[in-house]
């Protein structure tokens, strides 16, 4: 190819790729009209449809179930990976849902538990560290419990500019703040203001800064931030988990107690009683966590890839 001529392909390919971005921005805004239940047929049968097209991811969810649920047979996994697959499609109708409904929509879905644990923490005048873990559910589950009490989110960026642009936007819409997941600053500003930060910690984010800790049995490289950043702040670690109720438009919210004894002394033993929660979290819903994400990609000195 000749060099000169790349910037003139780049630009028509790259406006292309922002058409489609917006048509599907669109068509996604669009399916916001149509009664919830509606939204969310769509969204399973967009995740069967995903079943068939993303081997890669499929491959993905098939070797982390593997890991995680030895005991089940491959029959049973296979079933707990295409229920994991609609719960995706879900997610996605419940991303649009979530920045484009109304609050008088959203409101009669969601049963919500344990808000007196929050106002209690709160109350301490050191904010509050709302963990929480990557579920299908992360972006309805947020907008919902947004419509019972103000709380700034940490998210991490996306590499599509529109869609980024977009999504910032609703975040910003319906939290008090959006926090980019490198802003440690603004995470620990919006503390010092009083504020619940919603954070997941449950992703693998490379050796920098993480250790290896079990989660369900397996060495994961697991970030330490929750042990520094309530060290630093003072703030009080208060488990945030939704479950969506079977296949019907309602959802359930938890918020727990805020952690004794958190931060100690060991932050081996407190990322390990994180990952513990979150793996308890996991259990009661196992099709709605996030199991095509690497997990497991980063690996113990010595360990083979599992991907």
């Amino acid at each position: 190819m000749n060099p000169a001529a790349t910037p003139a392909i780049r630009a028509p390919l790259h406006r292309l790729r922002q058409g489609f971005t917006w048509s599907g921005i669109g068509a996604a805004w669009l399916l916001t009209r149509l009664p919830v239940g509606w939204q969310l047929a769509l969204g399973r049968g967009l995740g069967r449809l995903a079943w068939h097209l993303a081997r890669r991811r499929r491959h993905i969810g098939e070797v982390n179930l593997r890991l995680c649920f030895p005991d089940l047979s491959a029959t049973e996994r296979r079933r707990l990976l295409r229920a994991h697959f609609r719960a995706l499609g879900m997610g996605v109708v419940e991303t649009a849902m979530s920045w484009w409904l109304p609050g008088r929509r959203l409101r009669p879905l969601v049963t919500l538990e344990g808000l007196e644990h929050l106002e209690a923490a709160l109350a301490r005048g050191r904010g509050v560290i709302l963990l929480s873990a990557h579920f299908t559910t992360l972006e309805i589950a947020g907008r919902l419990l947004a419509l019972q009490a103000p709380f700034h989110v940490m998210y991490r960026s996306h590499k599509n500019p529109v869609f980024e642009a977009v999504m910032r936007r609703a975040r910003e819409r319906h939290f008090d703040r959006a926090i980019r997941r490198d802003d440690l600053r603004g995470f620990l500003r919006s503390l010092r203001q009083g504020m619940p930060v919603w954070y997941a910690p449950d992703q693998n984010y490379g050796r920098e800064h993480s250790i290896f800790v079990d989660f369900f049995g397996v060495p994961a490289a697991t970030i330490t931030a929750t042990h520094r950043l309530a060290r630093l702040s003072g703030a009080p670690v208060v488990p945030f988990f939704p479950q969506r109720l079977g296949e019907d438009p309602r959802y359930r919210l938890r918020l727990l107690p805020a952690l004794e004894g958190f931060p100690g002394d060991d932050e081996v033993a407190d990322t390990r009683r994180i990952n513990a929660l979150i793996e308890e979290a996991v259990r009661a819903c196992p099709e709605q966590y996030l199991w095509v994400h690497r997990r497991f990609k980063t690996r113990p000195p010595g360990a083979a890839p599992v991907y």
